[in-house]
């Protein structure tokens, strides 16, 4: 039974309706991506769940991994009456991405998720938080263009949450930031208002910081598979193993993502900017404009410092951030000039063939 109602609790808008248009005119189907595994797709449809492949002409788009459809997409499907299998024939212009780098030495990216409204940044603290990895996650969720919020799980293990709180709200400045204990659900109707019906967040964060039983605790059921607590240290296992989209009855959806060990970062310096708002509103006072707070005479961010007044670690993990940044950015100028050089080289043969064919060589 078709119901377009089915899309609505999902995030279907005039927005989605409007970019589709121009599919459904090709007798497509409209659909989001609600599970990506490594050959295939989950999408929700006005007419029940597909497992769809990805059409060949975007297989062969060469426009990267990041383009192909990801959980959070709203996509245009062929889907056969017969037995034949479903497409993806084309993915709508996202709003926004969830993106990490390649850890590799190339400059591929990685899209995690698309169209995101905010970003649950979760971090236990029943060990003392580690602020360097909080920077990073908050780089990378500002970068994306959604709004961050930090979560902290495991509050009931923690041997200060509240000092573990102003220790995090050091660094993540101007961020919500809300404790939650998952399993009892204190502090959790506090994250409800950010998965409002149409909106779409994400969980972002470790192996083992609860996200599977934050998501059950925000549906009220345990649907979602959890690890067992390890009595030592506090930590759980990993269970999550694809990313996947989760509706909230009466609310939005979510996205459940699998621990990451590392996020590197894309090349984006918007999202280092908005994660180091200390350090920008410092840097202005400096007397060169493009000091790098180093070895530079008159460097405001050094004085504050030197003086107290800015954590060096804090600097320190600036700095890092923003080498990383450089390299990123580098990578993806050279994969643009060997994709522009390999499509003049195509279009070289191209012509060329054409010349050759019409008697004009």
């Amino acid at each position: 039974m078709s119901d377009i109602h089915v899309l609505s609790a999902l995030g279907w808008s005039r927005h989605w309706q409007e970019l589709f248009a121009p599919h459904g005119a090709a007798g497509l189907v409209a659909g989001r991506v609600i599970r990506g595994d490594r050959t295939s797709s989950l999408v929700a449809t006005a007419d029940g769940i597909v497992r769809a492949g990805t059409a060949a002409r975007l297989l062969k788009a060469g426009e990267g991994h990041a383009a192909l459809p990801v959980v959070g997409d709203w996509v245009a499907l062929s889907v056969p009456d017969g037995d034949g299998a479903s497409l993806i024939e084309a993915v709508l212009t996202r709003r926004n991405a969830i993106v990490r780098s390649d850890a590799g030495r190339t400059s591929e990216v990685q899209a995690l998720a698309a169209n995101v409204d905010t970003v649950f940044v979760v971090h236990p603290i029943a060990d003392e938080p580690n602020l360097r990895r909080l920077e990073r996650e908050l780089s990378v969720a500002w970068s994306s263009g959604a709004v961050p919020v930090v979560v902290l799980t495991k509050s009931d293990l923690s041997m200060d949450a509240e000092a573990a709180c102003e220790a995090v709200g050091e660094v993540a400045i101007g961020v919500e930031i809300v404790p939650v204990n998952g399993l009892d659900g204190v502090g959790v109707a506090g994250l409800m208002a950010h998965v409002a019906a149409g909106r779409t967040a994400i969980l972002l964060g470790p192996s083992g910081a609860g996200k599977s039983t934050l998501i059950n605790a925000l549906l009220g059921e345990n649907r979602l598979a959890t690890g067992d607590v390890r009595e030592n240290d506090g930590r759980g296992r990993h269970t999550t193993v694809a990313r996947e989209l989760v509706a909230i009855p009466g609310h939005g959806v979510i996205i459940d993502t699998p621990g990451l060990r590392a996020i590197g970062l894309t090349g984006d310096e918007d999202g280092i900017a908005l994660a180091f708002p200390d350090i920008e509103a410092l840097a202005p006072l400096c007397r060169f404009r493009d000091c790098g707070h180093g070895e530079e005479p008159d460097c405001a961010v050094r004085e504050a410092v030197e003086t107290g007044a800015l954590d060096p670690e804090r600097l320190a993990s600036w700095h890092k951030l923003q080498r990383e940044q450089q390299v990123a950015a580098a990578k993806t100028d050279v994969r643009a000039r060997a994709e522009a050089h390999r499509k003049e080289k195509i279009m070289g043969r191209v012509q060329k063939d054409f010349q050759k064919r019409s008697g004009k060589t």
